[in-house]
């Protein structure tokens, strides 16, 4: 296959071997060094034919790994009521796993 739509933390990303994706939401405890599989294949293409899944292709998995775990610089949030000297400033920080893609099956 020469790429891939996966469908992870409720998007879509394509894919082929050797990309690193910055992934915001993972499932369970992890920790750098680890190995995902993606089972959430929507689409495979390899340069020939493309395979479009119903939603998904059966038995389509891509394997990656965990190259860090951070969080993205933040972003201000600023809310203003013009006339009634109303300003809220908030702050987020997005957290991202960095996945560097092994395998497309």
């Amino acid at each position: 296959m020469d790429f891939a739509v996966i469908k992870t933390g409720g998007k879509q990303y394509k894919v082929a071997e050797g990309d690193s994706i910055k992934i915001e939401i993972l499932q369970g405890d992890h920790k750098e060094g680890d190995k995902i599989v993606f089972d959430e294949v929507l689409l495979t293409d390899d340069g020939k034919s493309s395979v479009i899944g119903t939603p998904m292709v059966a038995g389509a998995k891509v394997t990656g790994t965990i190259e860090k775990i951070g969080r993205n610089q933040k972003v201000t949030v600023l809310k203003y009521k013009a006339k009634s000297n109303r300003l809220k400033i908030n702050g987020h920080r997005q957290n991202f796993y960095k996945v560097k893609i092994d395998s497309l099956k």
